[in-house]
């Protein structure tokens, strides 16, 4: 039988199936492969920010600085690569910077009691401001690493292609796969969405576990900077702007709870790419603002929330 906690994620999978199948009989070319490798190739820097994002919600947290950390990781890695650092320098020293960032965001978190909102929040504007004092202007990347790795196609039969992006995502979905179904921190991340009073009575390590999860959305953000660096081949302060809510809105879509200790990761996924396949449909059409995508978004928000809270409300009605 169907569990009740399974439903959204179902909903998830079958409405992105949906969209596909109705995109695919109203436009020509539209059902292809290469359209649903483009899907990847588009939000892969989503998708990797909300693999990290997942966690956060389902310890009942929130991370409003990862479209800052995205442009910041981009600016910084710009400057340093403009100015002659090697990129295999430069790379490793972003993706250390963004997980000390959601680390430090984690111990205020947890040592000094403020609301998970007001830190990120308090994040975003720093990490956002970082960018300015670096550079106002775009600072455009000619490294011929970067370069290569942008142009760089990794074929597929049928003369399909992705790019080495996507690799990068997909490896990040598969561990934060593993990471939340068979390790303790994964355990411990849903156990401490669940109630946090009842993890520390069971003696789980809640502050260690806290500032894990946000260093490990840290250090997503940076990757997936990394990776728009790539897609965009510059570092400038308004790359990004609004990320925050679309990964919000990606985890949601993709099952997880907002209220914390139910998620998916296989769900986000799902989640990232019903946003790919809404943008898709739209550039199909032609005749459609871009703001339509966010239209489509909201309700998609309001249906998936009123759904987690009449699920719940008949789980509490249940016991009670």
């Amino acid at each position: 039988m169907l569990k009740k906690q399974h439903i959204p994620i179902m909903v998830t999978i079958g409405l992105f199936f949906l969209m596909f199948a109705i995109g695919s009989f109203r436009y020509t070319g539209f059902f292809s492969l290469q359209v649903l490798m483009n899907l990847l190739i588009d939000n892969s820097f989503l998708l990797i920010t909300a693999i990290g994002m997942t966690f956060v919600i389902i310890s009942g947290g929130i991370d409003l600085s990862v479209g800052s950390v995205i442009a910041l990781t981009t600016m910084i890695s710009a400057s340093l690569v403009q100015a002659g650092w090697p990129p295999g320098i430069v790379i490793p020293l972003v993706l250390v910077f963004g997980s000390l960032f959601g680390w430090g965001m984690g111990a205020v978190i947890h040592y000094f009691k403020v609301e998970p909102f007001i830190v990120t929040l308090a994040g975003m504007f720093l990490a956002r401001g970082l960018c300015y004092i670096i550079s106002i202007n775009t600072i455009t990347i000619d490294n011929a690493f970067y370069t290569s790795v942008a142009q760089t196609k990794i074929k597929l039969p049928g003369g399909n292609f992705i790019s080495i992006s996507v690799i990068i995502a997909l490896l990040v979905v598969a561990l934060g796969f593993y990471i939340a179904h068979y390790t303790r921190f994964g355990r411990n991340t849903y156990a401490l969405g669940g109630s946090e009073q009842s993890s520390l009575l069971m003696g789980l390590p809640v502050g260690r576990t806290k500032m894990l999860i946000y260093a490990f959305s840290g250090f997503c953000s940076s990757l997936a900077g990394v990776v728009f660096t790539f897609y965009m081949l510059s570092g400038y302060g308004l790359h990004a702007m609004g990320m925050e809510l679309d990964t919000i809105a990606a985890v949601v879509i993709g099952g997880t709870l907002l209220t914390g200790g139910v998620g998916y990761v296989v769900g986000t996924f799902f989640g990232v790419l019903i946003q790919g396949v809404i943008q898709t449909i739209i550039s199909f059409e032609g005749t459609l603002s871009s703001w339509w995508t966010k239209i489509v978004i909201g309700i998609l928000l309001f249906m998936f929330i009123f759904m987690q809270r009449m699920l719940s409300e008949r789980s509490w009605l249940k016991r009670s």
